[in-house]
């Protein structure tokens, strides 16, 4: 983790706010990296993240994105679960690796008071560009 004053939790931190609040989740993903800009967040694909045909499903790739951007928010307001997605838009680009981890690195664009938004790229190991791409924006609870 970089040394960011605005950075309230780090990757440990965060994966214990996953493991505790979150047990639907827990072990599917891990936080690789805090930044100044985010944060950078693995899956390890598994048969049950894949379609008929042999691909990352999109609901898998969308749960990857948008933990990636809850915990990118998370990681500087602190552990507020209650912060929901209002939106979300994504882009399947290519079909990514069916047997390699997939790669989630998201830039947290804007922090107000009541609204975040993010920008996300998934890549697949072993694929250079991109296989997704997803803009989101949460709601943040009052205090």
């Amino acid at each position: 983790m970089d040394g960011d004053a605005n950075i309230k939790m780090d990757e440990a931190a965060l994966m214990a706010f996953l493991d505790t609040h979150f047990l639907q989740v827990k072990g599917e993903f891990i936080v690789e990296e805090v930044t100044d800009d985010g944060v950078t967040v693995r899956l390890d694909v598994a048969e049950r993240h894949l379609r008929p045909g042999g691909t990352v499903s999109g609901p898998t790739m969308f749960a990857l994105a948008d933990v990636g951007a809850y915990l990118a928010i998370l990681s500087r307001i602190g552990p507020v679960a209650l912060a929901v997605t209002t939106n979300c838009s994504i882009d399947f680009m290519r079909k990514p690796a069916p047997d390699a981890p997939l790669r989630c690195e998201t830039r947290l664009l804007k922090l107000g008071r009541v609204l975040a938004v993010c920008d996300v790229l998934i890549f697949s190991e072993g694929v250079v560009e991109a296989v997704a791409r997803a803009s989101l924006t949460y709601s943040i609870p009052p205090r």
